[in-house]
């Protein structure tokens, strides 16, 4: 197969022989719902395709190609007669670099306004006196308004690719700029006032817009407030992404050359990336098709085995940036969320569909603009609000990295990286639990009386997944169902990695006695400890895996004292 991982030209895509899942269904759903539209998902997910397959679909310019492009996919057998009907004009505000303050990030917007309007004028044959006009106008909004002048008499389709990427930048780093901007009198707004005239006058027919959050959207309600939001609507939560026929459809190949358990890898593919849904009563949740078209593309024929790493950089940087968003409004609250979604598994809030940052930024507008970047994901719906989970394996590993920096800069401390891959290691090939056992009394004792206040089992296990997570060589389960029974951690082994030693671990946490006998019932929670350990290994799920350790630690918040309860399988 040929992968179209990082390919956003659908032309190419279809052209060059690359595996397409047709997605072209939408398009009479899209038309029918109305006529200016907005489509968000979280980053890397395929909007960019699915443009530029509107894009196809609908400009003039390609309608000699309908046939090669659309024939085979639904689109071609039941074409709208909207197709190729539009003269299409494309704009992308990805790639902006914002951290050259108020008059950079303008010039860089004007640029990308400019370059797109050029582009279509030149595609369409327009004189270059015409072209000059357009140019010589000094703002995005003044330049589209002259534009949308001379192209009066026409309908035209507006296509907008991540409309919001600099803005959510701006946000993690500068609200003040953000409000300057995007608010009142803000060159973003002015430039989407004149989008709004121009549907008024006929000239803007349809407009379709992608990105990622809908921070802008209320920031632009004066200048913009005729389009629709459809992100949250049952009928397109697997209009972009993958469902799990198309999954298994694309996974299907590697089965066959590799003489592999479909239901294994289809397993392991949903932990990593499935899980996105953006409806309550949609039927199934949705992969992230670039993690996908990703692991696809690095799955190792030879060897038969996953990519290493199984998330692509690009993908962790991408990420990575917009954990900064953490910053927003009240950091206490927003750790509070993070702390709850590692340590319970999930957060409740009623979820926004636009944010105003005028009136302030409060935990549902955090939680909420977690869920559109794909860091949470709506799991059901309550009297009292949505309840939102992590969808994947990917998110849980990012959290985590994420928590060991809230904690150091919380606390005052520092975790040495270096020091936890070196006790993974000795954990992983030496079967000896010491080492991580001195990393983890060195946290305990480093952490303020803030966060060690309310210290109970849970926050003990919180802190060890911590630091585990920071090495990522185990596949790491925490409190996984087996038979109704919650073993407290699982380390697997993850394809490609290949270690000698799988671990299970148990936590017992024994509150201080203010007696003379300074650990009150600490023997206690040992016996109970081993009890439940030796029946997890009674499990015939556990029972099956090869070289496991199983390991009980107790705790008090100071001191960690380890039993190797090891049961070695072949």
């Amino acid at each position: 197969m040929k992968i179209p991982y990082g390919e956003s030209n659908f032309k190419k895509v279809i052209t060059e022989g690359f595996v397409y899942i047709d997605k072209t269904a939408f398009i009479p759903m899209l038309e029918e719902v109305g006529s200016f539209l907005f489509l968000l998902r979280p980053r890397r997910f395929g909007k960019s395709l699915f443009l530029s397959m509107l894009e196809h679909y609908y400009d003039i310019a390609h309608k000699d190609e309908f046939d090669e492009l659309f024939g085979k996919l639904h689109i071609g057998q039941n074409p709208t007669p909207l197709r190729n009907s539009y003269p299409v004009l494309t704009m992308d505000f990805s790639g902006i670099d914002t951290d050259g303050g108020y008059d950079a990030i303008f010039g860089l917007v004007n640029d990308k306004v400019d370059s797109a309007l050029l582009d279509f004028l030149r595609r369409y044959g327009h004189p270059k006196s015409i072209q000059a006009e357009v140019l010589a106008m000094t703002s995005p909004a003044a330049k589209m308004e002259r534009f949308m002048s001379v192209m009066s008499g026409q309908k035209l389709l507006l296509l907008i690719d991540e409309y919001d990427h600099f803005a959510n930048s701006i946000l993690a780093d500068d609200l003040k700029l953000f409000q300057r901007i995007m608010g009142k009198g803000g060159f973003v707004r002015s430039f989407y006032e004149v989008l709004k005239t121009s549907t008024q006058r006929g000239t803007l027919d349809r407009l379709f817009i992608t990105g990622v959050t809908p921070i802008m959207l209320d920031s632009m309600t004066s200048g913009f407030n005729i389009g629709q939001n459809l992100s949250l609507h049952e009928d397109f939560n697997e209009a972009i992404g993958f469902t799990k026929a198309e999954t298994a459809s694309l996974l299907q190949p590697l089965v066959s050359a590799c003489k592999l358990d479909a239901d294994a890898l289809m397993a392991d593919v949903t932990d990593w990336y499935n899980g996105y849904r953006f409806n309550d009563d949609a039927s199934e949740t949705i992969y992230n098709a670039n993690m996908v078209l990703y692991f696809l593309k690095n799955f190792r024929l030879k060897d038969c085995s996953y990519p290493d790493p199984m998330l692509d950089d690009n993908i962790a940087s991408d990420y990575g940036k917009i954990l900064g968003m953490f910053s927003i409004g009240d950091r206490d609250t927003n750790f509070s969320v993070l702390d709850a979604l590692i340590s319970q598994g999930e957060v409740s809030a009623e979820q926004r569909r636009k944010f105003d940052f005028e009136k302030g930024f409060d935990r549902d507008d955090f939680i909420s603009l977690l869920a559109y970047m794909g860091f949470v994901t709506l799991q059901r719906k309550t009297p009292f609000g949505e309840v939102f989970v992590i969808p994947n394996h990917v998110m849980r590993e990012l959290y985590f990295q994420y928590f060991k920096v809230e904690l150091e800069r919380r606390n005052q401390m520092s975790i040495s990286t270096q020091a936890l891959r070196l006790a993974v290691e000795a954990l992983a090939m030496r079967d000896d639990m010491q080492p991580l056992i001195t990393e983890m009394t060195q946290a305990l004792q480093l952490l303020s009386n803030r966060d060690a206040m309310n210290m109970d089992e849970k926050h003990i296990k919180v802190l060890l997944l911590t630091l585990l997570y920071q090495v990522p060589v185990y596949f790491i389960q925490s409190e996984r169902e087996i038979n109704r029974k919650y073993p407290d951690i699982l380390l697997l082994e993850r394809n490609p990695i290949v270690l000698p030693h799988q671990h299970l671990i148990e936590l017992k946490y024994c509150k201080k006695g203010k007696s003379a006998d300074k650990y009150v019932g600490w023997e206690a929670k040992t016996k109970e400890g081993i009890a439940q350990v030796q029946g997890y290994l009674q499990l015939p799920e556990i029972a099956r895996l090869k070289n496991l350790s199983a390991w009980l630690l107790v705790t008090d918040g100071e001191r960690v004292d380890v039993t190797n309860l090891t049961s070695q399988n072949s």
